[in-house]
């Protein structure tokens, strides 16, 4: 079974979904509070990507990753926030209206910044096996498969929200069971290799959710947010959008290549356990470290 006739529904519906819970209110957020919102577009697009290549450097001193594993690693961090990261802040108790207004800014921005990011990676370490980035098409499957779609749910949620209300009812509840579904085949398909280097490889992307969670963290206090704030940026910082990667990942128009989908796979998983793991100490803790 080819994974790309599985996730390219999930991404659509997830998009759609987006767009279904936007309100030109959340676009406006950026001119009400802008501190918030700039704070965590530039951790989320600016230094996760830094956070990601940064393990890679000092993963090439320990243990090297493979060049298709270090394109599926920067290709998670250069994505933008997963829309999931809603239902994670309204679960912490966080920001659920800033949490809407960075997953949609950082779906937008991201248009633009992982294309150039992923060519300069692709450049690196890509050529060794023959890996070349298309920028075009890249650009044009985004916009088909999230400019779109999150248009789509915005236009509907303005002229029928009843409407879109149900329809996002019933969207938030098959989601997640999808994406396992999607992480389930996947891994049967790979078993042999991601069990060969999940002991590796599930390390790095852990690191990666903590380093990425702790800046938001460090960002957070450092400019004073409040908690609601805090415990948003906190998770719209550490969960990335797994399924825009893994389609990119397996798209014959890109770079039609599983394997670089398995990081995007297991970051997803550790992702979900780290952060649900977060949730639960923020809704039964007063005070934590970064709460």
């Amino acid at each position: 079974m080819n994974t790309i006739f599985i996730v390219l529904p999930i991404l659509t519906l997830l998009m759609f979904d987006l767009g279904l819970v936007l309100q030109p209110q959340d676009f406006r957020l950026i001119a009400s509070r802008p501190k918030p919102v700039l704070i965590g577009l530039v951790g989320q697009i600016i230094l996760l990507p830094l956070v990601a290549w940064g393990i890679v450097y000092l993963l090439s001193f320990i243990h090297p990753l493979s060049p298709l594993f270090i394109i599926g690693l920067m290709l998670v961090a250069c994505c933008p926030g997963g829309s999931s990261s809603n239902v994670f802040s309204m679960l912490a108790k966080g920001d659920v209206a800033l949490s809407v207004t960075l997953t949609a800014f950082s779906s937008i921005i991201t248009l633009f910044t992982l294309p150039l990011i992923m060519a300069w990676v692709t450049k690196g370490v890509g050529e060794a096996v023959n890996i070349h980035l298309p920028i075009g098409k890249l650009l044009i499957q985004n916009i088909v498969l999230m400019v779109v779609p999150i248009s789509i749910g915005f236009v509907l949620n303005i002229f029928r929200p009843a409407a879109a209300a149900r329809v996002h009812n019933v969207l938030r509840r098959i989601a997640m069971p999808a994406l396992l579904l999607l992480i389930t085949i996947f891994f049967f398909q790979h078993k042999q290799t991601i069990v060969a280097e999940m002991g590796s490889l599930g390390l790095t992307m852990t690191a990666l959710i903590i380093a990425t969670t702790g800046c938001g963290a460090l960002l957070s206090w450092a400019f004073g947010l409040t908690t609601k704030e805090r415990r948003t940026l906190v998770i719209e910082i550490g969960m990335q959008n797994a399924a825009q990667a893994i389609t990119i990942a397996c798209s014959p128009l890109i770079f039609a290549n599983e394997i670089i989908a398995i990081p995007a796979i297991i970051y997803a998983l550790m992702m979900n356990l780290i952060l649900l793991a977060y949730v639960g100490l923020a809704k039964w803790q007063n005070r934590l470290f970064f709460c």
